[in-house]
């Protein structure tokens, strides 16, 4: 599984990349509607989503308290690139460095001392961190496209490449 997972993991961070590589810097405030994150905030959050690997291995439970989060927003593609490539490397080291029965573990996320979800680390590697960067590299292609900025391949041809 943890060989399973590691393809998995590499695979999406790699179609990832290629949509977080289009960023234009004079984008990054750029937003849809006012309640959507802006398009330099929702790639930063994208980018820090494989870092989460390290901490569904390094703890039982991880208590997430709002009021001592600060979210950050890469300053330009570059800082962007840099930060995503850093926590791929650093999950992948995480989970390569894993048996395939810690999967089979309990992880707890709260939100100040209140449980938002109990899963396996295999369910939460598989939604709460892959599923969800999945989810959010969706969005990101939508604002690259109102931006007329050329939308990669993800699983198969865009209008942008239709020919892979």
């Amino acid at each position: 599984m943890i060989e399973a997972l590691t393809a998995e993991l590499k695979q999406e961070c790699a179609i990832t990349r290629r949509l977080l590589e289009r960023l234009p810097d004079d984008k990054f405030g750029w937003k849809p509607h006012e309640k959507s994150m802006t398009m330099g905030r929702l790639a930063t959050h994208i980018a820090e989503t494989p870092s989460w690997t390290v901490e569904t291995f390094a703890k039982d439970v991880l208590d997430f308290d709002p009021a001592d989060f600060k979210p950050s927003t890469a300053a330009n593609r570059a800082e962007l690139l840099a930060a995503f490539d850093k926590n791929v490397a650093a999950a992948l080291e995480a989970l390569q460095a894993q048996q395939d029965a810690i999967l089979a573990t309990t992880w707890t996320m709260s939100v100040s001392g209140n449980v938002v979800f109990k899963e396996t680390r295999a369910v939460v590697l598989r939604v709460f961190i892959f599923s969800h960067m999945i989810h959010h590299r969706g969005q990101l292609s939508v604002y690259l496209r109102l931006n007329d900025i050329p939308v990669p391949s993800i699983y198969g041809p865009s209008a942008d490449e239709p020919n892979l």
